[in-house]
């Protein structure tokens, strides 16, 4: 595809999404054809490029509550930068919901130590 011929499709479907054509006909349903029309500028439907989205890890969900969050490998990528894993995000919940004295007491402590951590790792 000469650079002339580069549509907004095209650069979506390539370079963000980063899905040749096959990836992408087989993700969506349609025919190798039908991309090849996307990428000459036809109307590519938007579950399609949601679809697109969210198999490529761009996007978790169209609610504005979870933008800037991203799924990076197995981990869920904060919009701080920081990836959690899932033990992680199950011992904050845990953490939060115990709420008794010694565990306040606790939580306290292992904060203290993670954010010394956090500190010699920079």
């Amino acid at each position: 595809m000469k650079y002339h011929e580069m549509t907004k499709n095209y650069i979506f479907r390539e370079f963000e999404c980063g899905l040749s054509i096959e990836q992408t006909a087989e993700l969506c349903f349609k025919s190798v054809r039908t991309v090849k029309e996307w990428d000459k500028g036809k109307e590519l439907p938007k579950e399609c490029k949601r679809l697109m989205r969210l198999y490529t890890n761009r996007k978790l969900s169209s609610g504005r509550e979870w933008e800037g969050f991203r799924m990076c490998s197995n981990y869920l990528e904060l919009p701080t930068g920081r990836c959690v894993s899932p033990q992680e995000i199950l011992t904050g919940i845990a953490l939060l919901e115990i709420q008794s004295e010694l565990e306040l007491r606790t939580l306290k402590k292992l904060l203290k130590y993670s954010r010394a951590l956090a500190k010699l790792k920079q």
